[in-house]
């Protein structure tokens, strides 16, 4: 292994609208652009839509030209070693699976990111193309690869779920994806009249998420604030109808928004403008909402579900999942006193300071360098 390290790394989910998937790829290049110990290669399993990262792929960071159909290799990757990711991106010590999937390698070492294990603790709030994902980390650990998590939490669920080696396995805390300059005419385009606060959610809509509880419990306050509204920020997902019904049995109806997807400057502003944020998942294996919504000085209001009480610590108010009361009642005592909301926000900040790329990156650099030598 040479002393400068080559990593190959799964940059396929920056194409199209980035998720949280896309924002980690993102941020975990630019912290690996800025090393000197390290050449990163960002590759991009798409026949046509290859070269869709190439604006997002930062300065520093080589780009496998090569075409990789995602059909095939897919269908080929789930049964045999073959093609090994070397006739596409040459040699290399390290290939990183930024998304449960890690290629097939001659010689390089493999990582692979699991986010989280929704697909296992929740499979029914999952669709059928998640669902694969736990058979894709097993093949992935059969085949000898060490494995990444975001939080300490999802990497000790690894070891009892999959048997792994806890040795291999390795959680590097994530950074805060940036925002960028706010738009500030983003609130008011979006408040319905006679609002003028308003509780915020990011994300998209799948059951995990547990927005119909959300607005179950903005229903509880929305008859003593009358300038109070709700604005759901996020593009549609496999849960749409079950908000929807949500909405049609909502009393408040009238001061609720679905923004849909929103671009990084309306979602900036959002945050920046918003009373709280609330964010009610069953189970998370980062958040990053949360740490954006800490970033832009908005305290928040979360659930103990999967890694958010490890990553949000007593930054946030935090209730149990489903308790649409308690959810209520923990935005009712942020939006209803100064004092609680700044004190949330100035510790909201601290937190959110914690959590930077360089430091993602240079754990994942160890990481990539254990994988190496082993």
């Amino acid at each position: 292994m040479a002393d400068r390290l080559r990593v190959a790394l799964d940059a396929t989910p920056l194409i199209g609208r980035p998720t949280g998937v896309g924002a980690f790829c993102g941020g975990v290049l630019g912290g690996l652009s800025r090393r000197t110990d390290v050449t990163a290669t960002a590759f991009a399993v798409s026949w046509r839509r290859r070269h869709a990262i190439d604006e997002r792929v930062p300065r520093g960071v080589e780009i496998a030209s090569r075409a990789m159909p995602a059909r095939p290799l897919h269908m080929l990757w789930r049964r045999t070693e073959s093609p090994p990711l070397e006739w596409f991106v040459g040699e290399i010590d390290v290939v990183h699976g930024t998304n449960y999937v890690v290629p097939p390698a001659r010689r390089a070492a493999r990582v692979v990111t699991v986010h989280d294990l929704t697909t296992v603790r929740y499979p029914e709030l999952c669709n059928s193309a998640t669902l694969a994902y736990p058979a894709l980390v097993r093949r992935a650990l059969a085949h000898g690869a060490w494995v990444h998590t975001h939080s300490a939490s999802v990497a000790a669920e690894v070891v009892e779920v999959f048997g792994a080696d806890p040795s291999r396995v390795r959680a590097v805390a994530s950074g805060v994806p940036p925002l960028s300059a706010p738009d500030a005419s983003a609130p008011s385009r979006h408040l319905p009249p006679g609002t003028g606060r308003y509780v915020l959610a990011v994300g998209t809509a799948e059951p995990r998420k547990d927005l119909p509880g959300l607005v179950a419990a903005f229903d509880v306050l929305a008859p003593g604030r009358p300038d109070l509204a709700l604005v759901l920020a996020g593009q549609a997902g496999w849960g749409s109808a079950e908000l929807a019904r949500a909405l049609d049995g909502c009393h408040a109806r009238a001061r609720i928004v679905r923004t849909g997807w929103v671009d990084d400057a309306t979602l900036s502003g959002l945050l920046h403008g918003a009373a709280v944020l609330a964010y009610p998942s069953l189970y998370e294996g980062f958040g990053y909402p949360p740490l954006q919504a800490m970033a832009a000085g908005t305290p928040v209001v979360a659930t103990r579900a999967g890694a958010l009480e490890e990553v949000l610590d007593d930054a946030a108010l935090l209730v149990e999942p489903r308790d649409q009361l308690a959810l209520a009642g923990a935005i009712a005592s942020v939006v209803d006193s100064d004092e609680t909301a700044a004190a949330l926000a100035a510790r909201g900040l601290e937190r959110a300071a914690t959590f930077d790329w360089e430091r993602c990156a240079a754990g994942l650099v160890d990481l990539y360098r254990d994988a190496a030598a082993g």
